[in-house]
């Protein structure tokens, strides 16, 4: 079978309009590049599959083109979009990444982790472990001897000096809680995630928040704990109905949970949105088949992988501002969207 020829820079700066140093730069992510340029350069390399020589640049330029990925919970919808924003970004802007698959995340040789990673001399650092108890404390001590920058992945409690970009979390509990309140239901429970997780203490609290700011309290009678599985979300249902028997609408804090609601409703007999509102968080592909479709929060979660890898390039040596639709700071919580379908009853407002 015939191999197949390497498009090479010449073509990419003939098709795109520029030269070969243009080309270059832009692969390089040098600064003094016209964002339009970068733009157009970027499209003309996705377009007829330009594939750096990583390698190469490496050893011509005396550096790496290698970033170092450390990431827990594939299996979680959230951790794995995410990554796919890290290695898409990764590739686009010219880097290879070495990725690093945790199966503790509250793993205490942090230490040994990084170092092992400098050893392989990597060009940066991100750290995708979502916040669980406190296996975010090392970000307070001294990092490892070394030039290399680190990005956090995921929001934290704590301060932080590193780099760091995530979801609004807080804000998702609120949204999704002020829309099932709009809808005119007073008897709001929630099945939270895992309490560990800083993502499930934030939803939670923003449940609270706007059942508060209605004058409503957030009662323990409304809460049941989930783990993010379909089978904790019907346990949690359950859980809540026994609890308190009028409860009329649900902010479910995923939606596998939120489907394992869905069937204890059905099972009980419970109509959806009729008897029931139910509300969920992600937006995976599955929930605008649920019966009937889920209401449910959309994360920009591939987006919070990318612009970890803008952070971070930026950080080793410099990514255009100008192409990007948002300035890269220090710490930045990506806003999310609800999507409304037919498992919330509309808007009081809309009803009449």
């Amino acid at each position: 079978m015939a191999r197949k020829r390497s498009v090479t820079i010449k073509e990419v700066a003939k098709a795109a309009g520029v030269s070969t140093q243009t080309v270059s730069r832009v692969l390089n992510n040098r600064p003094d590049v016209a964002p339009e340029t970068y733009r157009r350069v970027q499209e003309v390399i996705k377009e007829i599959g330009y594939a750096p020589n990583i390698l190469a640049r490496s050893l011509s330029q005396g550096r790496s083109y290698t970033l170092g990925i450390v990431a827990y919970g594939l299996d979680y919808f959230g951790p794995s979009r995410v990554l796919t924003g890290i290695e898409q970004q990764a590739n686009e802007l010219g880097y290879s990444i070495s990725l690093n698959l945790l199966h503790h995340p509250d793993t205490d040789n942090v230490n040994y982790i990084l170092n092992g990673l400098l050893a392989h001399q990597v060009a940066g650092i991100i750290w995708a472990i979502p916040e669980i108890g406190d296996n975010r404390a090392w970000v307070q001590a001294p990092l490892p001897d070394s030039e290399v920058p680190v990005v956090l992945v995921s929001g934290m409690a704590g301060p932080t000096s590193l780099p760091l970009v995530g979801i609004d979390n807080r804000a998702i509990g609120r949204m999704a809680t002020e829309h099932l309140l709009a809808g005119g239901f007073h008897s709001i429970g929630i099945i939270t995630g895992p309490p560990a997780w800083w993502e499930a203490q934030e939803r939670q609290q923003g449940w609270c928040e706007a059942l508060d700011e209605h004058g409503i309290a957030a009662e323990n009678r409304f809460v049941a704990v989930g783990d993010w599985s379909p089978t904790s979300g019907e346990r949690g249902l359950r859980q809540l109905l026994d609890q308190n028997p009028a409860i009329d609408a649900v902010f479910v804090s995923n939606d596998q949970m939120a489907l394992g609601a869905l069937h204890a409703a059905h099972r009980l007999g419970l109509r959806v949105p009729e008897d029931l509102s139910i509300a969920g968080v992600d937006n995976i592909p599955e929930s605008a088949h649920f019966w009937p479709p889920l209401t449910t929060v959309r994360q920009r979660l591939r987006e919070a992988g990318a612009r970890s890898v803008q952070m971070l390039v930026q950080a080793i040596g410099g990514v255009p501002q100008g192409s990007q639709d948002e300035p890269v700071s220090n710490v930045t919580l990506l806003k999310s969207e609800l999507v409304i379908r037919a498992s919330t009853r509309p808007t009081v407002s809309s009803q009449q």
